[in-house]
């Protein structure tokens, strides 16, 4: 006789089995970096966005009797690059958010584009010297800029959105291709800054602007730049160190950079400003017989 062969219907996994798997593979996803990257990322940036707007009734009446076209034009840009950083930097769970990766990859785009631009002309304003009066300095600047900076988001825009490369999402070492594209940009940044530096000690140094603060902003961005070349490099050979390297320079930048900048050249023009204001008060004061019982 025969073997009787009972076929059972296969058993269907649980809701609850499915759902346990589905948050164990979010939690483990490399795109969220957890708690405490990202408060790193948020509190800094909320902290100068506060601090602009802090001082901003002040600085403006300052920029506007001032009448100065340079500091107007940058304060304007930090303030607009400072609010796309802390969105991006509020924004970051939509890495690993299905259906926000457009979303995310043109915040991306437009933030990094925005410190590119203070980056590039910053330097290229400063490198001008002198010679030429601040109207035409700017417009060049900002001719200059503009060309370097839209060339840099047309290919950023072509390869992430023509060609699918996740330059703005953490992949691993599963994407060569973005690393070597960051290795490139780098590169670039790398030799602008170590440029300047190579000028700076050489015989054409009376060219540069006889400024120790652009100095100490060039030797900071060198050093900077380096290590992210180098953290670029090892991320595409696929060492992990390489990778956990490269987010901690992203995280610097995005929280630290806005700050630097502002400290290393826009607060001297309101602290100059302030002295200079209270010397008048006190010329005024003198002027009127204020102190004059100081010397009896």
């Amino acid at each position: 006789m025969p073997p009787i062969v009972v076929s059972l219907p296969p058993i269907a996994s649980s809701p609850a089995t499915n759902d346990t798997s589905s948050s164990s593979s979010l939690s483990s996803n490399p795109n969220c970096h957890g708690f405490f990257y990202g408060a790193l990322l948020i509190v800094p940036s909320v902290v100068f966005v506060g601090f602009l707007a802090y001082h901003a009734r002040k600085n403006l009446k300052k920029l506007y009797h001032g009448r100065s076209h340079v500091m107007i034009s940058y304060y304007a840009i930090v303030w607009i690059v400072s609010l796309l950083n802390l969105a991006w930097c509020l924004l970051q769970g939509w890495q690993c958010s299905p259906g926000k990766e457009t979303a995310w990859n043109f915040l991306s785009l437009f933030t990094t584009t925005g410190l590119l631009c203070l980056e590039i002309s910053l330097v290229v304003f400063l490198l001008q010297g002198h010679y030429i009066n601040c109207l035409e300095a700017l417009s060049r600047t900002f001719l200059v800029t503009g060309g370097i900076v839209g060339v840099d988001l047309l290919l950023k825009a072509v390869y992430v959105f023509g060609f699918g490369v996740p330059l703005f999402v953490d992949v691993g070492v599963t994407s060569q291709v973005k690393w070597t594209l960051w290795s490139i940009h780098t590169m670039a940044l790398l030799g602008v800054y170590g440029f300047i530096l190579f000028v700076r000690f050489s015989k054409w140094r009376e060219e540069l602007p006889p400024r120790p603060s652009f100095y100490r902003y060039i030797i900071v961005m060198f050093v900077c730049t380096s290590v992210e070349l180098v953290s670029c490099l090892f991320a595409g050979f696929g060492a992990g160190l390489g990778i956990w390297l490269y987010n901690i320079l992203v995280l610097c930048y995005h929280s630290l950079y806005l700050p630097f900048l502002y400290v290393t050249f826009l607060a001297d023009f309101f602290k100059e400003e302030d002295f200079l204001l209270d010397n008048a008060y006190y010329s005024e004061m003198k002027d009127a017989g204020f102190f004059d019982a100081d010397w009896d």
